[in-house]
């Protein structure tokens, strides 16, 4: 009885396969789990993302590049040393060296990264000279910190006007017709939430589903945001006061939490059988 007991309060710390978890409740912002990973300092990176402060020694590094693409806007590379990226284990407890990225313009949130590369679309960046900043954090969204400042890497970006020198600009002739895109199949299902004033409605719970499905997500926010589907890497941007929808093939079995960036709400769990 006693190994019993021990094996199961094992269990709910490391989690499937060994990975410590800190999945939060519906409703609930993140949860930061301090671990024995560095030191959690009460300073934070701006954005309400607490320092994680670790040696210097063997601490994470970025370094960020930017390319010029073929078709719009620039490809952008992370070079990380004692880092990898962790997208399967997001929202769970600091492991060392280990986690995501975050990409902002000018102090200005863009995306958050799961890998070393990222496509900047153009109509991101307004024209003129800008700073782009990368900064790693843990699995748990605090962010790594040295001698208490985070972790990051940046780089000056000038935009050109549409069509001007080095701008992209891509126009169709005339004479030409556009194809008509094709029709997108209709979802199986579809989960319409409101974000308003820092609440959830309806309330969140769990969405069933069958693997192969296909889930539409129609979600409207009085504020600016990021939908984040976890597992997936799957994002979109969210208009203040704007329905935006985000239809996605759930291929994976599995529970999946589906939440704000910002605001860091949980609007839905997929839980695809």
């Amino acid at each position: 009885m006693l190994a019993l007991v021990l094996l199961l309060a094992g269990g709910a710390v490391t989690g499937c396969g060994g990975r410590a978890t800190t999945h939060h409740k519906p409703g609930t912002s993140h949860e930061q789990a301090s671990g024995s990973v560095g030191t959690l300092l009460t300073t934070d990176d701006g954005a309400g993302h607490r320092l994680r402060e670790v040696p210097a020694e063997g601490a994470p590094e970025v370094q960020l590049a930017a390319r010029p693409d073929s078709e719009d806007g620039w490809n952008l590379q992370l070079t990380v040393k004692n880092y990898r990226f962790t997208p399967d284990s997001t929202g769970g407890a600091a492991l060392p060296g280990a986690g995501h990225a975050h990409l902002e313009l000018d102090g200005r949130k863009l995306a958050r990264l799961y890998g070393p590369w990222f496509h900047l679309p153009a109509a991101q960046v307004p024209e003129g000279a800008h700073t782009l900043t990368v900064r790693l954090y843990a699995d748990d969204h605090t962010a790594w910190a040295v001698s208490g400042k985070p972790v990051e890497g940046t780089l000056q970006l000038t935009a050109a006007a549409p069509g001007g020198p080095g701008g992209h600009s891509h126009t169709q002739a005339p004479s030409q017709t556009a194809p008509a895109a094709p029709a997108a199949p209709e979802a199986d299902r579809t989960v319409t939430v409101t974000v308003r004033d820092g609440k959830v409605s309806p309330a969140p719970a769990r969405t069933e589903l069958r693997r192969g499905e296909r889930v539409a997500l129609r979600v409207t926010s009085d504020r600016a945001d990021t939908l984040h589907v976890h597992g997936y890497d799957k994002e979109l941007t969210l208009p203040a006061g704007q329905e935006a929808t985000l239809i996605l093939t759930v291929d994976r079995r599995g529970l999946f939490e589906v939440e704000t960036h910002e605001s860091g709400l949980v609007l839905t769990q997929l839980l695809v059988r």
